[in-house]
């Protein structure tokens, strides 16, 4: 199993929005958008003035999806003629049919050779992955197009299987990606569309050494298509490699933005934090509760399900089948509160959710973003709560202030009606419940003798 590379905290980069939504000028980390040469095509109003494949104009339709999110609208006239496309927007704004439907469209007809595919797709998280997998799946099955997961956490064996029977489309983390080609299991030599999705969050993981590596390697000629909720200027350095004269699109530039999701900063006493959180979790309803470890993760999960509250953890030390069954559970209201670190704050889409809540601050003001975006997704409306005790309160006002939002405060206890009002807090249950533990898949026997032989039985007293 591959490791991430490891990544170092940075300054937080200067505000980009104003406290009504409306961005500044660019400045402070973030890089200026370079002119295009050639003129942008218009955005549409409607799927059916793009030139896509008849197959997937029927399978929108099928799929309810009418009229393009502003992103794809502006972004999908470009990227279909074949040129590089530079797309700012943040998560749940519909980037992945932005460059999806491109990607899938301009691979139609064609047939991937053995370890050769012909369209990539870089994320870097295994849910995000899943995500647009899933996403794009039903568009590329009415094209006959094969698609392949590549992530770390599960069988590299099988990945390659599916890279070996052929598989024009790949969704790939980079340190896996990399390992299979190591390997000699997959090459990027015939690969004609690259598709660099939240490539700031690339670049905070420090997966930028192996982008680039990885960039090298696709054929100078081909399109990329490059979408990222802030363009600094580690970003800067990929459009400037690797993209020729991209088409630029900004859109909807940060969760601080959205009208439909409100912020809400409530003041509390340390000592009755975890009876406001236990409220919270237990109410009607889906909720994210975000904390900063894996160990505070565990532990709070113990006491929601103690009390009667469906709860379920998911962090960075849960296996690729947990982390993916206990999203299905959440997903399917199996369970109700999602307790999870920053693993969670990109590439997950649950539908109708309207609560987020921040039971530990985030560290900057883009962590705090990205966790909001779990809300007020494609037109929803949501509400992201933050959690601040007495000796977070000037942190968090600093934070607030470089996200560009203006959050309504208020100070509150576990019982206060105010709490129930904004959160729709109530009294748990305190019937404990167990949720059924994600079972692994079987693993497959490894060749030789060694693997074919029985475990011996140890004796009594060894």
């Amino acid at each position: 199993m591959s490791r991430s590379p490891r990544s170092y905290r940075k300054k937080p980069a200067p505000s980009r929005a104003t406290g009504n939504g409306r961005p500044r000028p660019t400045g402070g980390n973030e890089f200026a958008l370079p002119p295009g040469s050639a003129p942008v095509l218009p955005a549409v109003t409607s799927f059916s003035e793009l030139d896509m494949p008849e197959e997937l104009l029927t399978e929108l339709a099928q799929q309810g999806v009418t009229t393009p999110f502003p992103i794809q609208a502006a972004a999908l006239p470009n990227a279909l003629t074949g040129r590089d496309v530079l797309g700012r927007g943040r998560t749940g704004s519909g980037k992945t049919l932005a460059f999806g439907l491109a990607l899938l469209a301009r691979t139609a007809g064609q047939r991937a050779e053995p370890r050769h595919p012909l369209a990539l797709v870089l994320v870097p998280t295994r849910e995000l992955a899943q995500q647009v997998t899933e996403a794009l799946t039903p568009y590329a099955r009415r094209l006959r197009l094969r698609p392949a997961t590549v992530v770390g956490g599960v069988s590299i064996n099988r990945q390659a299987d599916a890279l070996r029977g052929g598989a024009e489309v790949v969704i790939a983390t980079p340190g896996r990606l990399y390992d299979l080609i190591e390997r000699g299991d997959c090459r990027l030599d015939h690969v004609r569309t690259t598709v660099l999705d939240e490539a700031d969050q690339m670049a905070d993981m420090g997966f930028l050494p192996q982008v680039t590596r990885l960039l090298r390697q696709v054929p100078a000629d081909g399109q990329r298509l490059l979408f990222s909720a802030t363009l600094d200027h580690n970003i800067g350095l990929l459009v400037r490699q690797f993209l020729h004269d991209p088409a630029v699109h900004s859109l909807d530039p940060s969760a601080g933005a959205v009208t439909t999701m409100e912020h809400h900063v409530l003041h509390i006493a340390d000592t009755d934090k975890r009876s406001v959180v236990t409220r919270v979790a237990a109410r009607d309803g889906r909720v994210i509760l975000f904390l900063d470890t894996k160990r505070g993760v565990d532990r709070l999960t113990k006491h929601l399900l103690a009390n009667g509250v469906r709860a379920a953890a998911l962090h960075g030390g849960k296996s690729q089948p947990q982390r993916t069954r206990t999203l299905d559970h959440f997903k399917s209201g199996h369970v109700t509160a999602l307790v999870a670190t920053n693993v969670a704050a990109r590439g997950i889409h649950v539908d109708d959710l309207d609560l987020v809540v921040n039971v530990d601050p985030p560290a900057d003001h883009k962590d705090y973003l990205h966790r909001g975006g779990r809300t007020a997704r494609a037109g929803g409306s949501g509400s992201v709560i933050t959690l601040v005790g007495p000796d977070q309160r000037r942190a968090m006002v600093r934070l607030m202030a470089d996200a560009g939002i203006t959050p309504r405060t208020a100070q509150v206890h576990s019982t206060d009606p105010e709490l129930t009002r904004i959160t729709g807090a109530q009294d748990p249950s305190g019937v404990p419940v167990t949720i059924s533990a994600p079972v692994p898949p079987p693993q497959p026997h490894r060749g030789g003798r060694a693997a074919r032989r029985p475990a011996r039985r140890r004796r009594p007293g060894r």
